[in-house]
């Protein structure tokens, strides 16, 4: 089963994916910035980009793995940001 989760922050584009066999992944603009793989713990991912004035801006992603499914929270300069479930 694979889910993707997006955002776009800034005109950069944040993509969360998790899959049973090949882990989890963090794109920022389509570039791999982290990748796991965790069967039995909380995956927690992490990357950056730049702002317009050059600043770099800290991204950090968790995936929730629950009863009801699975779920992804990101967070860009420490503030929670919306996602779009592509899949």
């Amino acid at each position: 089963m694979k889910s993707i989760w997006e955002a776009n922050v800034e005109n950069t584009v944040i993509r969360v994916e998790n899959n049973w066999f090949s882990g989890e992944k963090l794109f920022i603009n389509n570039e791999l910035q982290d990748s796991q793989v965790n069967y039995f713990s909380m995956p927690r991912l992490s990357g950056h980009f730049k702002n317009e004035k050059g600043e770099r801006i800290l991204i950090k992603a968790n995936i929730i793995q629950g009863f009801l499914g699975i779920d992804c929270i990101v967070f860009v300069d420490d503030k929670q940001v919306p996602l779009k479930k592509v899949i």
